[in-house]
């Protein structure tokens, strides 16, 4: 038997599953968690081809870094990031008023036709108090599995609502005045085996790329208990580039590999994106997952044979 297979745990999780092998390639979980940790959606565990895992999950650091996950941690003044709130001159304080949480409403399908995964919901944003601040509409899609190259893609796609009456300002902790601290948007928080792993771009490599523009950004880490590496490649969409008005607000890249291994295609890292009434931000990212260190070589022929579309 080969194929796609998904399995619906109704109110807890989504599975997905690579039939021939029986690998679960990862668990879309939606049912909420703690208050304390900005409860939302999100995967994991996230694993490669060969059986993996790639994500980590409640990390002593972090206990709110769960998997891969969309996030925001300064909207309006809230923080639906998690933990503790960045406050500028103060450092990192307890400020549970300010922690708010995604809300899983509905799914509009969750299907599979053997080579395609689809999970598509609605979702409502929400300060601390409750109020309706946004609503998303989130599709997730598993497709193009290839045991030839060990590689498999995921692409998540958000539209995000304003339903205030004011305008919506999505930042950072940069944003707020610590530096080189723009994580915001979808994040990835790597296996604790991936700490110290290699950070690779189109033109440049390191850590360094903090911050930085480019239109991919690949991470590859060593694994615990097995032997041998993944690499995820982590891609902007096109139009991702320019959503803004003239291209205002590009993407940017938080990454880094110490303390630990994390990546974000920051929607506000240097500035902050103000989203008027009625108006919808729409964002879509494309994850390669890989057994394997990938070269760059290898990620560029990988992605000019899958091109956008």
């Amino acid at each position: 038997m080969t194929g796609l297979r998904i399995v619906h745990a109704h109110g807890d999780r989504v599975t997905v599953t690579e039939s021939a092998t029986g690998v679960e390639l990862l668990a879309y979980v939606y049912r909420p968690e703690a208050a304390w940790e900005a409860p939302k959606p999100y995967v994991h565990p996230l694993r490669t081809l060969a059986g993996d895992v790639v994500t980590d999950y409640r990390p002593n650091d972090h206990r709110w870094h769960k998997g891969l996950s969309l996030t925001a941690s300064h909207l309006s003044g809230a923080n639906l990031w998690g933990g503790n709130s960045y406050v500028h001159g103060q450092g990192y304080l307890e400020l549970p008023e300010r922690v708010g949480s995604m809300r899983h409403v509905a799914f509009d399908e969750v299907s599979s036709d053997g080579d395609r995964v689809v999970i598509a919901e609605r979702l409502t944003w929400h300060p601390h108090d409750g109020e309706l601040w946004a609503e998303e509409r989130r599709r997730v899609e598993v497709h193009d599995v290839e045991p030839e190259s060990g590689s498999w893609v995921l692409t998540w796609t958000s539209a995000v609502t304003n339903r205030r009456a004011e305008p919506l300002r999505f930042g950072s902790p940069t944003t707020a005045g610590r530096g080189m601290a723009g994580y915001t948007g979808l994040f990835w928080r790597g296996p604790r085996a991936f700490q110290g792993g290699r950070i690779i771009a189109p033109d440049a490599e390191g850590p360094g790329l903090m911050g930085e523009r480019a239109p991919w950004l690949a991470y590859s880490g060593e694994h615990d208990g097995t032997d041998g590496h993944a690499t995820l490649v982590f891609a902007h969409a096109p139009e991702n580039d320019h959503a803004g008005d003239d291209g205002a607000h590009p993407a940017h890249w938080f990454v880094r590999n110490e303390p630990f291994a994390g990546v974000a295609p920051s929607w506000a890292f240097h500035d902050e994106l103000e989203l008027a009434p009625g108006d919808t931000l729409t964002r879509r990212y494309r994850v390669v997952v890989a057994d394997g260190a990938w070269e760059r070589e290898e990620i560029v022929k990988y992605l000019d044979a899958h091109p956008w579309r």
